[in-house]
């Protein structure tokens, strides 16, 4: 039986003094970043309490069509995200598409085998389940393409000479890419990795916290956290390989020619 504890506006009003401290504290001295962080709170805030009406509404109304439209949502807003992160974008439709596709077939893939074969809710697309899964294997996701993607695009850029010098020697567009590829990859998965081998010793995750504080006991709480982080990291690097090997794939062509002229000016500082 859950035995949570309540919270009401004032309390979670008084919570948010911190952000202003933190808002003052940049003003003093001098961060520069008191207003986007007020912004960012204030954004937070309306998007949790958004989702919180829409997830009430899907809970109650538990059709496939309506979880699937909530899950494309989350899908194109965090391609979006994604893009937005990187310093050297590919141009055009690129810059938002591989990205986007690429989370999604990474996550909607792992979310799938994962209430198909493990959780079992009934009806198996229920959103109760399915949607906050998503939620958290969808944004490690998103960090782990993002960081790849840029890795990826701001390393040929900068070794342009030397990748360019190995293809003149015969080398293939895969050969001579590699070190690249592995940079990239490199980077893209390190989050999830520093991020298990921290877990239970320096952190308690946010999922495993908010169970125990709703009254879950703790090794199920425990049971539950394993298999997200199972599901996160599987998310996160199918999507992150898929990205970066679409990515070199497209910055180089039939002929093993580095095309770096379908990466977009990068706008003026």
């Amino acid at each position: 039986m859950s035995n949570y504890i309540a919270l009401n506006y004032w309390e979670l009003a008084a919570a948010s003094v911190f952000v202003l401290i933190d808002a003052s504290l940049s003003a003093i001295f001098g961060l520069g970043i008191h207003r986007s962080l007020l912004v960012a709170a204030i954004r937070m805030v309306v998007q949790l309490a958004l989702v919180g009406l829409v997830l009430t509404t899907l809970f109650a109304i538990v059709s496939p069509w309506w979880t699937g439209l909530a899950a494309l949502v989350m899908v194109l807003f965090a391609g979006r995200e994604a893009a937005q992160r990187q310093k050297r974008r590919l141009a055009g439709w690129w810059s938002y598409g591989l990205g986007t596709g690429c989370m999604m077939m990474a996550s909607v893939v792992v979310t799938v085998f994962a209430l198909v074969t493990v959780l079992r809710p009934i009806p198996w697309y229920h959103p109760r389940y399915a949607i906050p899964l998503l939620g958290m294997i969808l944004g490690n996701c998103m960090t782990g393409v993002g960081l790849g993607l840029d890795r990826l695009t701001t390393i040929l850029a900068n070794r342009r000479a030397a990748v360019e010098a190995q293809l003149m020697l015969g080398a293939s567009r895969g050969g001579a890419t590699s070190p690249v590829k592995r940079e990239a990859l490199r980077s893209a998965l390190m989050p999830v990795v520093n991020s298990m081998a921290a877990t239970g010793v320096v952190s308690l995750p946010g999922m495993m916290t908010g169970q125990i504080l709703g009254g879950v006991p703790p090794v199920e709480a425990v049971k539950y956290q394993i298999l997200v982080m199972f599901l996160i990291a599987g998310g996160a690097d199918l999507g992150a390989v898929t990205a970066v090997l679409a990515g070199v794939h497209h910055l180089t062509d039939a002929r093993h020619r580095l095309r770096l002229d379908r990466l977009a000016v990068p706008k003026p500082m």
